[in-house]
C-alpha cells in the first residue's frame, strides 16, 4: 500500500479483524477464503476446543493463540467471551490484522465473534465475518433432514425451560446444547438427568412417550463418523450426553390443511385467470 510521506503510523496501517468458519471435519471443510484470512493475519487467536486442531491450525500460521484456557469449571461463560473479545480487540487497536478461527460457523452459537466484530465496526476498524460448514449443514447431510420438507424449528434447550415458546410438532425439531439443559449460571459444563427430564416433561406436552428422538454429533475429524443415538423420548433424561451433541425429533403428526387459507387462495387463481382471458 503507497502512503503519504505525511501518514502516521496509525493511518499507514489500521487494524481489522476477520472471523471465520474452520467447519466441523478437520482440514475438509476449511474454505479457500478462510484460509487466506488465517495465513495473512498478523496473529490468530483459535476459539477451539481439540489441540488436534489448534496444532493443525500452527501450520498455516506461526502465531496461534488458544482461547481456551480461559474457559473454567464455574465461571461464567460469558465472562469467558468478553475476555476473548477483549484479546481480539486489544490487538486490533494495536494495528495488527487479527483473525479469530472458531469452529464450524463462526456466527452459530458464537457470541464472541459477534460482539468483537460488532466492537471492530464501532470504533471504525474493518471487520468481516467469514462463514462455515456449520453443525447444522452436518445434521441435514448426516440424517438425509430436507427442513423444506416439514419446517425445522431450532431453539437453544434451555430457552424452552426459560421462556414460552411455541413448538410445532409436524416439522422437526431441532435443540442444541442440551447436555447444559437449565443452567442459569453460565458456568456448568454440563447439567445432568434431572434436568433433562424437565426438558422431556416439556416436550411431552406435545410429543408421545415413545416417541424417537435422535441424539447427533458430527463428525470432527476425516477419520471418524458422524455419532447418532436413537433413544425414546421417554429414555432421554437417562441418555448420557455431552456438549457437543444435539437433540433431533422428527415430525409427530402430519400437517393440517389450511383450508379456508386455501380456499382464498383458489379465489385469487381465479381472479387471475379472469384478468388474464379479459386482457
Amino acid at each position: 500500500m503507497i502512503t503519504s510521506p505525511l501518514s502516521t503510523p496509525e493511518e499507514a496501517r489500521r487494524g481489522s479483524l476477520a472471523c471465520v468458519g474452520l467447519g466441523m471435519t478437520l482440514a475438509s471443510h476449511l474454505t479457500p477464503l478462510a484460509r487466506s484470512h488465517i495465513e495473512q493475519a498478523d496473529v490468530v487467536f483459535a476459539g477451539l476446543s481439540d489441540g488436534i486442531v489448534e496444532l493443525w491450525l500452527q501450520r498455516m500460521h506461526p502465531d496461534v493463540r488458544s482461547l481456551q484456557p480461559y474457559y473454567r469449571e464455574g465461571k461464567s461463560r460469558l465472562t469467558t467471551y468478553k475476555e476473548w473479545v477483549g484479546l481480539m480487540m486489544a490487538e486490533v487497536r494495536a494495528g495488527k490484522r487479527v483473525c479469530g478461527v472458531f469452529y464450524g460457523h463462526p456466527g452459530i452459537f458464537a457470541w464472541a465473534p459477534h460482539k468483537a466484530i460488532a466492537a471492530a465496526r464501532a470504533e471504525g476498524f474493518d471487520a468481516h465475518m467469514e462463514p462455515g460448514i456449520s453443525a447444522e449443514d452436518c445434521l441435514y447431510a448426516d440424517l438425509g433432514i430436507d427442513p423444506g420438507r416439514f419446517g425445522c424449528q431450532h431453539f437453544e434447550a434451555s430457552q424452552l425451560l426459560f421462556y414460552e415458546r411455541r413448538i410445532d410438532s409436524a416439522g422437526y425439531l431441532v435443540l442444541w446444547q442440551a447436555a447444559l439443559v437449565g443452567d442459569r449460571s453460565l458456568g456448568r459444563l454440563a447439567t445432568g438427568p434431572a434436568y433433562r427430564q424437565l426438558l422431556v416433561d416439556l416436550l411431552g406436552r406435545d410429543y408421545p412417550p415413545g416417541h424417537e428422538v435422535i441424539i447427533y454429533r458430527a463428525a470432527t475429524l476425516p477419520i471418524e463418523a458422524p455419532r447418532v443415538r436413537r433413544v425414546a423420548l421417554c429414555d432421554l433424561a437417562q441418555a448420557p450426553m455431552t456438549a457437543e451433541e444435539t437433540l433431533v425429533l422428527p415430525p409427530a403428526c402430519p400437517l393440517k390443511p389450511n383450508l379456508a387459507m386455501q380456499e382464498r387462495l383458489a379465489e385469487l387463481d381465479e381472479l387471475e385467470r379472469a384478468s388474464t382471458v379479459a386482457s
